[in-house]
């Protein structure tokens, strides 16, 4: 995730920069030839694939064999893909399919184990490394919550982050060939080369200890940027500390190494000491941020037989589409045409894993579900539940939809057979019916429609509940807010769903503390796993950054479980 930067460069033509980078490339050649001493990377056009691997016999799936990472066949496999922030836009089940339609073999998806967002379980992992096998895309993930937080704190370090990968244990298992666990990103500015080999080595010997199995990712210290060397400086020691030998570095390359020069000199001293890398993130618009040349960087991976990874289709800075939340791959930006169809760019490079074996992507829809039924009518609420659908693969997921007036809006999705539609208006009729998704994106036809009456309420407000909301910052076109949860009751309330409804086209795009789904203005927010119950008395605070227009109204009330709150 772009963060840290270090300074500014000289702006540069697009064509100035073209040549800077081959003239660097060309002169490292150049040195090469006249200074039998000078290291230089054979160019893997003329190389055999590598064979065997470090740590002993042929490994099933991805592994790393002569500091190159190859597939069970012993093949070469060269990442070249994108990051994509699914904890932050977990509805968007199409980009997978969109990723891959421009040409994609790789994606690095954004997973968080609950401290700083809301948690990727079990069962959404697995959905995601279905969608990407439906999609023919190899599977990096990654936990988000390692960026910025010390090595003290009790959570967001890589301890941490292992014991979320062995809680992942089961589905993981048997996805060798598809599946490379990135530990953590960007682990906090560490001063010392212990302060990040310690812990690194220690969450490596962690997860082999628990069985896993997977190539293992390890990004770099300083927000992944290295910008003191360290993990140029310790690669070795690390790599020789995982007993499978199956460990590749990642470092994310924005405004650190910015010349062509520290481009092709950090990542050759990494294949001279056969020691495997790949630029894990990089890139944005053309000079901004002095950011440096990532058209010599995706020249130098191309050079080396280097994977690269760029940020990022969905995430929070230099979206690679035109507008991040608008999800039309018709519509990239102008850092998005360079990283897919630049000279040395993903749809000109790129070469699928021989795992899916040039197979069609998955375009057939599961069947309908079976006609829903609904309980627990509030006057703002009501359960559906229905009977599952069936796919050739896999169902994923359900979206439940209000028909009315000849069209019909999404106004809740779950992963399992049930799901609770909250913000209705009391002594309404509404007519739900409910799609299938599967791992692919695919949808099915509608069920058959079921009609309900909300009641018609009259209850006391803010008899068991208290809302607090408040503005934390405010900035052109965004702010943050955040919302004070008070159980006012006496009993404990969990699991709980908060609803609450936008009047002026406010759209939350991030949530920590709960997870929200949000209906044109009106909102439903489920809790995370560490808030899913508020004890009498007590509070859970919500947490949330948005999109807003000229004005920003707070909502005028809200309700916990379908009961009324009070305002504070």
């Amino acid at each position: 995730m772009r963060t840290a930067r270090r300074g500014t460069t000289a702006p540069k033509t697009l064509a100035a920069r073209l040549v800077a980078g081959l003239a660097a490339l060309i002169g490292l050649v150049v040195v090469g030839a006249l200074c039998p001493g000078t290291a230089v990377a054979q160019s893997p056009a003329g190389r055999a694939p590598a064979q065997g691997r470090s740590a002993g016999a042929q490994a099933a799936g991805l592994h790393i064999a002569e500091g190159r990472l190859v597939e069970g066949n012993g093949n070469d496999f060269v990442m070249r893909g994108v990051n994509h922030a699914h904890t932050w836009y977990p509805g968007e089940t199409q980009s997978l399919a969109d990723v891959k339609a421009l040409g994609a073999n790789s994606v690095r998806v954004v997973l968080s184990d609950g401290y700083r967002w809301s948690e990727n379980g079990p069962e959404d992992v697995a959905a995601v490394i279905e969608r990407c096998k439906a999609n023919r895309l190899i599977c990096v993930l990654e936990v988000h919550d390692t960026t910025g937080y010390g090595e003290d704190a009790a959570a967001g370090t890589l301890d941490h982050a292992a014991d979320y990968w062995i809680g992942l244990k089961d589905v993981l298992a048997g996805q060798e060939d598809y599946v490379v666990v990135n530990i953590g990103n960007e682990p906090w500015g560490n001063t010392d080369p212990a302060g990040w080999t310690e812990p690194t080595v220690a969450a490596v010997k962690k997860l082999r200890a628990a069985g896993l199995q997977h190539t293992i990712m390890v990004d770099a210290p300083n927000w992944g940027q290295d910008w003191q060397g360290v993990m140029r400086a310790e690669a070795q020691s690390v790599h020789d500390a995982d007993p499978t030998g199956n460990l590749i570095f990642s470092i994310h390359m924005y405004s650190v190494y910015d010349t062509a020069q520290e481009i092709t000199d950090y990542l050759n001293a990494f294949v001279d000491a056969k020691l495997p890398i790949l630029i894990g993130e990089f890139g944005g618009p053309a000079d901004q941020y002095g950011d440096p040349d990532e058209d010599t960087m995706m020249a130098a991976a191309e050079q080396f037989g280097l994977g690269y990874l760029a940020w990022s289709w969905s995430g929070n800075t230099d979206p690679i589409l035109d507008l991040a939340l608008d999800f039309d791959p018709s519509r990239l930006s102008d850092w998005g045409e360079r990283i897919f169809h630049g000279v040395d760019g993903i749809a000109q490079t790129s070469k699928e894993a021989t795992v899916y074996g040039g197979g069609a992507p998955d375009t057939q829809a599961p069947t309908a579900p079976g006609t829903p039924t609904a309980t627990a009518v509030t006057d703002s609420s009501v359960t559906l539940g229905w009977t599952a659908a069936t796919d050739d693969t896999a169902v994923t997921g359900y979206d439940v939809v209000r028909l009315g007036a000849g069209a019909e809006t999404t106004v809740a999705s779950s992963a399992t057979t049930t799901a609770t539609v909250t913000g209705l208006t009391p002594g309404t009729a509404y007519t739900f019916a409910v799609r299938a998704r599967d791992a692919a994106g695919n949808r099915s036809a509608a069920s058959v429609a079921v009609e309900v009456t909300t009641d018609e309420g009259g209850g006391t407000p803010g008899g068991a509940c208290s809302v607090g909301y408040r503005v934390v910052g405010e900035w052109p076109g965004g702010f943050q807010g955040e919302m004070a949860v008070r159980n006012t009751g006496s009993a404990a309330v969990g699991p709980w769903t908060l609803a609450f409804a936008f009047t002026d086209g406010q759209t939350i795009t991030n949530m920590w503390g709960g997870t929200a789904t949000q209906n044109a203005g009106a909102v439903s927010v489920a809790p995370a796993s560490y808030t899913a119950t508020i004890p009498a008395g007590g509070t859970v605070t919500l947490g949330f950054t948005a999109q807003k227009g000229g004005t920003n109204t707070a909502p005028a009330a809200f309700s916990l479980n379908g009961a009324a709150c009070a305002t504070t």
